[in-house]
């Protein structure tokens, strides 16, 4: 061979080498899914999409169509700091010693690998609009609020008029016109006004111009959501569909006796002014608060449409894991209550929804599921090494699968008010078993398969006595509250 046909031969296999890389690298490229992570605050399973005969959610059943429905979701202490420190970090409350709205996160765990901190560290983009970590709702609106910026590469934190205008709020409950603190009150709003006038409308805006302007790189968005949490404000037209005579509220007779079997521990925050948690809020005003609720959920749904409409306008919707979650349920007046903060079903359980390009469509699943397996699932479906302390799992068998034959993994929530008040709940297929300070401070037991509403606690059953017992077993190694918290 002469040195022309050498130097040709030589040039045609870098050439192809060339190709063969580059083509490896578009491969390895289009196989790396995106992730929009979408969530809500304090958004119970009172959807259109979870069977609610009311409360209209489209966009939230196109979802479920496009993927998995969770219905036995729960997360792993029903108040937002914890639960989403919990969400980020793949890890239990107890080990991360976090069970209070304190920003301290990287304080106590300096060395964790958050969830967008590990997209980030694999290539990925990583940026949030809204709520993501905790923040104080609304008063940290428009700032960082407790955020952890080693997660993000940008942060975004827009401000609308629920938050700049919150003088037009109405309040309910004695006292509550002085009261500045909104972020646990019974107070809405319904302005005459625009979707993205709103914080909500602001951080939708944001999503969907990020999915366009970062389209041809993978990406890790996270939609942080506001609503539904106190004050429930939202555009009057999301008020409008649902007239006030369609809004029921629990007899307050019935929902007392449903609390005379409970343990005092399980409902000390709330029974000073019950029911509603304020004093003198009349049933009425209860009614109102409701209406506003399910307008804010409907608001929030609309603004998942959006960012939905943008993942197809940008032919992403088949390369992106899209995950809807929201940090803990909610109490509108069932057993009087009102809120969250309860190892109850209402408060503990939440909606989850998945869908991931590949697995199934149009499916749900009963089997109990908890907040932190996310963290492992979105890393094992991008194909990212987690670290290995994670303590969720990953739902992969359960999206591919959901009758989940193989799947018997339970949910664990927590309850932690002080020192000498805590409990923990574990949920089964059929139960969920709760005890206050290790059983010291009573015990409940709910048989789910005739009792959804968890109105009857059996501990005292005999029938039932095995089954408190074996729960207790298995809930005793999710004790793990450090010595200083007890």
């Amino acid at each position: 061979m002469n040195i022309l046909s050498k130097l040709v031969a030589s040039e045609t296999f870098r050439l192809c080498a060339g190709f063969i890389v580059l083509s490896s690298s578009v491969v390895l490229a289009a196989e790396q899914p995106n992730v929009l992570f979408i969530s809500a605050d304090d958004m119970n399973c009172d959807l259109g999409a979870y069977g609610h005969p009311l409360v209209k959610t489209p966009n939230l059943d196109r979802l479920c169509r496009l993927g998995v429905r969770f219905d036995a979701a729960y997360c792993q202490q029903p108040l937002c700091g914890p639960s989403r420190a919990s969400i980020m970090t793949g890890l239990r409350p107890d080990t991360l010693d976090i069970h209070t709205l304190k920003h301290e996160l990287r304080q106590k765990n300096p060395d964790v690998v958050t969830l967008g901190q590990l997209f980030r560290n694999n290539g990925y983009y990583s940026a949030r609009a809204g709520k993501i970590y905790h923040y104080g709702n609304p008063s940290m609106i428009g700032t960082d609020g407790n955020d952890d910026p080693a997660t993000w590469d940008e942060r975004h934190n827009p401000i609308g008029i629920d938050r700049l205008q919150q003088e037009k709020i109405t309040r309910y409950g004695a006292g509550q016109e002085k009261n500045r603190n909104l972020g646990i009150s019974m107070a809405w709003w319904d302005p005459e006004s625009r979707d993205e006038e709103h914080t909500d409308g602001m951080v939708a805006s944001k999503i969907v111009e990020l999915i366009r302007e970062k389209k041809d790189k993978a990406f890790f968005l996270a939609a942080g959501f506001f609503n539904p949490h106190c004050p429930y404000v939202a555009p009057k037209k999301y008020f409008d569909l649902y007239p006030l005579d369609q809004i029921t509220i629990p007899d307050a007779d019935e929902a007392k006796r449903d609390l005379e079997d409970v343990p005092a521990m399980a409902v000390q925050r709330d029974m000073r002014n019950w029911p509603y948690y304020f004093k003198d809020v009349t049933v009425e005003e209860a009614r109102k608060c409701k209406q506003a609720y399910f307008a804010t959920i409907s608001f929030v749904d609309a603004q998942v449409g959006r960012l939905l409409d943008a993942l197809a306008e940008n032919d992403l919707l088949d390369k992106t894991i899209i995950v809807f979650w929201s940090d803990h349920g909610y109490f509108l007046g069932e057993k009087g209550l009102w809120y969250k903060h309860k190892a109850f079903e209402r408060s503990a359980r939440m909606p989850l929804i998945i869908a991931a390009p590949g697995l199934s469509q149009g499916q749900h699943t009963t089997k109990p599921v908890e907040l932190l397996d996310l963290y492992p699932t979105l890393a094992d479906l991008c194909g990212l090494n987690s670290p290995a302390n994670l303590e969720g799992k990953s739902l992969r068998p359960l999206l591919t699968d959901a009758l989940g034959d193989g799947w018997h993994k339970p949910a664990v929530t927590q309850i932690w008010h002080n020192r000498k008040a805590w409990g923990y709940s574990i949920r089964t297929d059929r139960y969920r078993y709760t005890e206050w300070l290790e059983g010291k401070a009573g015990r409940e037991l709910y048989d789910h398969s005739v009792d959804p509403e968890e109105v009857t606690n059996l501990t005292n059953d005999s029938q039932h006595a095995k089954t408190v017992a074996e729960l207790s077993v298995r809930l005793a190694k999710y004790v793990q509250l450090k010595p200083h918290k007890r």
